[in-house]
């Protein structure tokens, strides 16, 4: 088994670590920094420990050889599978249903304020893990949120522009982070 009661652990796409409480086969109970109770499958966690040049390295080792297996059955390669090089963005989905169960009880404010906090994290959680690309999905609206979120931004030594429209439509905002290159 991968996990044991105990173990720091972190959630691999999102900003959420915590230790293992409960293992029921391949569902992993955690306790969040934050004190929730969380469940996840063994393949969404990580222990902490593993620095995140190492997950990056597992996870290029396992397209690299997810791509010769394809090549040995002579499947037709795709897109994707030939850029390998080319790390796709974290997606960051602000509307206000993925980010809670139900906003009852909850006004505009609330709910903005919600919705900037996990950019805000999610945008520091990606500048700290040196992810270069993030892409928030905000939906259009009547551009309150854009417009907070060009704001939030500005703060940063980031780049801005309109995300693939062909992918996400006219909602979505992608973001370069401009890394300092010196360690």
């Amino acid at each position: 088994m991968k996990f044991k009661i105990g173990d720091t652990v972190a959630v691999t796409d999102d900003a959420i670590k915590g230790r293992v409480t409960a293992i029921d086969n391949h569902l992993i109970s955690i306790l969040t920094e934050d004190d929730f109770v969380m469940k996840f499958t063994d393949n969404e966690l990580v222990k902490i420990g593993v620095e995140q040049s190492e997950l990056a390295k597992s996870i290029i080792v396992s397209n690299q050889l997810s791509y010769k297996e394809d090549y040995k059955k002579g499947k037709k390669l795709t897109k994707a599978k030939k850029n390998r090089g080319e790390i796709p963005p974290m997606e960051v989905d602000l509307h206000i249903d993925k980010l809670i169960k139900s906003s009852r009880g909850m006004d505009n404010y609330d709910m903005l304020t919600l919705q900037m906090d996990t950019a805000k994290h999610k945008l520091e959680f990606a500048i700290r893990n040196r992810i270069p690309r993030i892409v928030f999905i905000h939906g259009v609206g009547a551009g309150v949120l854009k417009t907070e979120l060009d704001y939030l931004f500005n703060r940063y030594n980031v780049r801005i522009s309109e995300a693939s429209y062909q992918k996400y439509g006219m909602g979505a905002t992608e973001v370069y982070i401009l890394q300092n290159t010196r360690d």
